[in-house]
């Protein structure tokens, strides 16, 4: 009988761009990135919503 081949543990960076195949774009990562992450992308991506919200309201008051 022969023996079972045991792998050696990658680097965490190693095993997630192994996992990765090529073909995904952009846009699929960021999207896996985000559900990894969880509340803190809502978060961010809201403030970010208010603060260009309230840039724009900004601007329309200051160039009424």
């Amino acid at each position: 009988m022969t023996e079972p081949v045991t792998l050696k543990s990658e680097p965490k960076s190693q095993a997630i761009s192994a996992t990765d195949s090529p073909k995904d774009g952009f846009v699929k990562l960021a999207m896996r990135n985000m559900v990894r992450k969880g509340s803190t992308s809502l978060t961010h991506f809201g403030l970010t919503i208010f603060g260009v919200l309230g840039l724009l309201v900004l601007l329309a008051a200051v160039f009424h």
